[in-house]
């Protein structure tokens, strides 16, 4: 805009000369010179226009070309660190995770050993037995009274006792595998638990696998198999049909998964299936980050 004013404020000192030397012409010569000053006007304007516009249509597309530069789509956004919004969610996962079984040695491992799936995937040098020994452990001890049951709270560590089923037990939630896992990636461990299923998607378009609660039959399951216990914190509901995956990836029909009780890798179960049970065992879920 500051060149417009420029370009007509050095035009006019020469417009004035021009109207001062054709005014001591003759009629013809003066008519011949308002035609040139005319035309020279018109074309002037119109090139000046031109100019403005190619100006213009050059720094649009000096714009459109950056915003088309990977450096400019993948610019940090305004936000903390890792951003899971920058991921692309795939149309198809498949991951390539170690595979472990729980048994013989933990009738009750499920959730240690599919973390020891994830550690390795990693590449942490861990067993399913050394995690079984850390992994944090409720202190109470099963009771039956007026046909209540009194036990631990597996929110709170693993609940009796993981390595027969002569004894009673159950086993563990999210929150301790999540302390556990942080010990061998500290910093780095997602707790995803309450996040809805299109967000372990995202994580697992990023190639890395997803620790979980489900049930054994990776569907929702009746109400009537799950009974409350009383513990020191409280009442809660929990279900002998808990289980612990690691899942390695999705397709538009079926959920992938690692089975520590079979020792089954990539397994699958229809998509809406698996996530009614997952959301019904509380949406449980740990991963960790890059």
């Amino acid at each position: 805009m500051n060149s417009l004013y420029l370009s007509i404020a050095a035009i006019i000192p020469l417009l004035a000369l021009f109207l001062l030397i054709i005014s001591k012409q003759n009629s013809m010569i003066k008519s011949i010179l308002m035609f040139m000053l005319v035309f020279v006007s018109v074309a002037g304007a119109f090139l000046l226009e031109n100019l403005q516009s190619a100006h213009v249509a050059k720094a649009v597309q000096s714009v459109k070309n950056w915003l088309d530069t990977p450096e400019a789509r993948s610019a940090p956004t305004a936000q903390d660190d890792y951003q899971v919004a920058i991921i692309p969610i795939k149309e198809s996962v498949l991951i390539d995770a170690p595979t472990i079984r729980q048994m013989p040695e933990l009738p009750r491992g499920c959730e240690v050993t599919s973390l020891a799936m994830l550690l390795q995937y990693k590449g942490i040098s861990v067993d399913k037995l050394t995690l079984a020994k850390e992994i944090k452990k409720n202190p109470a001890e099963y009771k039956l009274a007026n046909g209540n049951i009194y036990f631990g709270d597996p929110n709170e560590g693993f609940v009796g006792n993981m390595y027969t089923y002569s004894e009673p037990g159950l086993g563990v939630y999210h929150k301790p595998i999540a302390e556990l896992a942080d010990k061998y990636l500290p910093g780095k461990v997602k707790d995803l638990t309450g996040a809805d299923f299109l967000e372990l998607k995202v994580h697992l378009s990023d190639s890395r696998p997803v620790w979980l609660i489900t049930n054994t039959e990776y569907k929702k399951i009746d109400d009537s198999f799950f009974q409350k216990w009383y513990t020191p914190k409280g009442a809660v509901s929990v279900t002998t049909k808990e289980h612990s995956v690691l899942v390695t990836g999705y397709d538009k029909d079926y959920v992938y998964f690692n089975d520590p009780l079979t020792g089954e890798k990539n397994k699958k179960a229809p998509m809406h299936d698996f996530t009614d049970a997952w959301v019904q065992m509380g949406r449980q879920a740990i991963t960790f980050l890059p």
